[in-house]
Order: structure tokens, then sequence, then C-alpha cells
């Protein structure tokens, strides 16, 4: 028997974290190195166990998926990203696939499409969740993007997006400037250069704004 493929989990649902690791640990062939409840303590996951895949959720408190994707890649290139989600819309596909994903995988999936979803991964070929639309699969394999006009939202930088989600789950500047390692008065500049770029006013309204694009979950 060959060496255990490592896996890592990213999902801030104890619940479904848990369900994964389970699941990964009644397959032989795989070994759990590793559990992250955010974006940020994904990215450091990966630095210090260095995965051959992680399971990362899209959605996640202080780092969203996404952004968490482009350090991981930039950590760690052979750890392969399989995307869990449950965004089925095309821009949230083709963004995933631009920062480095691997795999894009709903939420929804039973325990043999996940384990599917895995070995495609691990054999080199980019897997697609059934429920995602063929013309977002056509369009990745073409290499071709949706053309649309221009909103504000594409004008909002990846740092922008990054510290706007933090407004939007209530950290302060100096709270954002300690987990992003940059300094208060960059944040106040991209605060400004946020509310001016979306028409938006003060920090109930950034959250709002937040909260409809999907960087943060509104919690029940």
């Amino acid at each position: 028997m060959g060496e255990k493929k490592r896996i890592a989990i990213a999902e801030d649902h104890r619940i479904l974290r848990e369900g994964l690791k389970s699941l990964l640990a009644s397959q032989t062939e795989f070994e759990v190195v590793g559990e992250a409840e955010d974006g940020l303590d994904a990215v450091k996951l990966v630095r210090n166990t260095k995965p051959d895949l992680i399971l990362l959720d899209l959605s996640m408190p202080r780092l969203d998926g996404l952004s968490a994707m482009r350090d991981i890649k930039n950590i760690s290139p052979a750890t392969k990203i399989l995307a869990l989600t449950i965004h089925t819309d095309e821009d949230y596909v083709l963004e995933a696939f631009n920062e480095g994903a691997d795999g894009y995988c709903l939420k929804d999936a039973g325990r043999s499409e996940l384990l599917m979803a895995i070995q495609s991964v691990f054999s080199g070929k980019p897997y697609f969740s059934p429920g995602i639309a063929d013309k977002v699969l056509e369009g990745y394999l073409e290499g071709r993007q949706k053309i649309k006009s221009t909103s504000a939202w594409d004008t909002i930088t990846r740092r922008e997006r990054e510290v706007l989600k933090l407004i939007g789950e209530g950290y302060k500047n100096r709270e954002i400037a300690d987990l992003l390692y940059i300094s208060v008065k960059t944040v106040e500049k991209h605060r400004s250069n946020i509310m001016k770029k979306l028409d938006l006013h003060n920090a109930a309204a950034l959250t709002a704004y937040a909260i409809d694009k999907g960087l943060v979950t509104k919690r029940s």
C-alpha cells in the first residue's frame, strides 16, 4: 500500500467539519492532518502541514475562501484545493478557478460524490458538481470569461474585499490592521475607498452590503 494522501479541512461549521473528518477517516487511503474554522487559520494550517489537498469552504470568517486560496497556492503550490460551497452562480465558479481551485463541489453533495471529487482532483482532472450549469463548465474549459458591464462591485480590489468582510463581521480598524498585518492608516484608506466606490456612508450600510454579496454569513 502506498503512502496515504494527506488532507486538511477548512470549514467553519463544526458539525459539517466533523462529518467530513469522519468520512475521510473511513477511507484507508486518506489521512486528515488538520482542521481550520476560518480562512486565516486555513492558511496557517497549510503553511504548517503542507497537505496534499485541502477541502476549503468559500464562506468563512476573517478571511474568505477565495482570498485564502490565493495565499495557499503561494505558500504550497503543490497542495490541491477542492472548494466546498453553496454558491452555484458563474462568477463564484470562475473566480474560484482563477484563484487556484482544482475542483468545485457543492455542499449538498452526497458521500459518494465528494469522494469522487477528491479522487478526480488527485488524478489531475478539474471537478465540477453536476449542479453547476453546463455553460459555466464550457466557459471554463474554453478559457472564456463571461462578458458583462462593470459594476461598482467589480471595482473593489481583493484587499478591499477582505477589509469589507472584516468590517461586516464587526471588527474595528485596529483589529482589522492586526489581522491583515497592515497599518491602521492603510485600513482607514481602504475603508474610505470602499465607501466612495460603493456610495455607502456608514458601517451599517457596509455590513448590509457585505452580507448581500455573500462575504458575511448572517447568523440566525
